[in-house]
């Protein structure tokens, strides 16, 4: 059965730093372009990263460019998204997620591609 687990949320001070970890089972990763949603209280859920199959390519939403970075370890079958200045604004429920596809499709960011979700891990950022 695919799984998407993610791990790594808690509590953090504005200006610090998480490591969150998707662990992938069920499905071959090193096939698959893989990214990070978010979800605010509130707000509308927001793409914040994907990673190709291969690791070469990746994406970055708007309001953590600079800030976040998206890697995968295949032979380990987890992808990680390292959030460093992390921010209160960054106050989430972080999702991994599967896409259908091994390169980030146009429009990775609305949801188009993806095909299966994580139950997400929460992370808070405190002012």
């Amino acid at each position: 059965q695919l799984q998407l687990v993610e791990s790594g949320g808690g509590l953090v001070q504005s200006g610090g730093s998480l490591r969150l970890s998707c662990a992938a089972s069920g499905f071959t990763l090193n096939y698959y372009t893989i990214g990070w949603f978010r979800q605010a209280p509130g707000k509308e859920r927001e793409g914040v990263s994907c990673i190709s199959s291969g690791g070469l390519s990746t994406k970055y939403g708007d309001s953590v460019k600079g800030r976040f970075t998206i890697s995968r370890d295949n032979a380990k079958n987890t992808v990680y998204l390292q959030m460093n200045s992390l921010k209160p604004e960054d106050t989430a429920v972080y999702y991994c997620v599967k896409y259908s596809y091994n390169t980030c499709p146009s429009g990775a960011f609305t949801g188009y591609g993806v095909s299966h979700w994580g139950k997400g891990t929460l992370v808070t950022v405190s002012s």
